[in-house]
């Protein structure tokens, strides 16, 4: 089975939950620049947003370099970090409004969600590549997202008291993933040697 159309899909999902998280900014009711003040929380929790989602799509498009064929349950599995991922507009517009507790852990959890079915979702690929391919090189013991998943738990936690605390929490995560995860180009890299 071909991965582009499986890669096509996941971009054209990932491109629909930008465009629906925009259209939450609400031009201000004023001509001021004063106006824009009350938006400042929606923006907030838009660009946090918007740097997760980016972040996923950077890795997606990285880890499917490596992947040379898929299966049924790599289909799921790719389906199943969308489902998460589909719900980041809703939190995103929610957590907005107030930064109030329950949107922020709610906020946290779609996220840990998310980085569990990424986390899956290697999984199946690996268990559907050889042990001495690319892919399973790169992917290694994955760190990076398992200490992730660690934060947000922590961030949901800690939302309950400290919600500013948990979104500092969540731009930590996000700030460690902002370089692109280049194991992938430099497993591909030795493999064309």
């Amino acid at each position: 089975m071909s991965k582009g159309r499986l890669e096509a899909f996941s971009d054209g999902v990932i491109a629909i939950l930008i465009t629906i998280m925009v259209l939450e900014l609400k031009a201000p009711h004023g001509d001021e620049l004063s106006s824009l003040r009350p938006l400042l929380p929606v923006f907030l929790s838009y660009l946090l947003s918007f740097v997760h989602i980016a972040i996923y799509w950077n890795n997606h498009h990285h880890l499917w370099h490596a992947v040379k064929h898929v299966n049924g349950a790599i289909l799921w599995a790719n389906m199943h970090l969308l489902f998460w991922l589909s719900l980041v507009p809703f939190v995103t517009a929610w957590m907005g409004e107030s930064f109030a507790a329950v949107p922020v852990a709610l906020y946290g959890a779609v996220l840990l969600c998310a980085a569990v079915a990424y986390y899956i979702m290697t999984r199946v690929l690996v268990a559907c590549h050889e042990r001495d391919s690319a892919l399973v090189r790169a992917l290694g013991s994955d760190f990076k997202g398992k200490i992730s998943a660690v934060i947000y738990a922590v961030a949901i936690l800690l939302a309950f008291w400290r919600p500013w605390a948990a979104c500092a929490l969540y731009v930590v995560v996000a700030a460690t993933w902002l370089v692109p995860d280049r194991r992938f180009e430099r497993a591909l890299a030795k493999e064309q040697r």
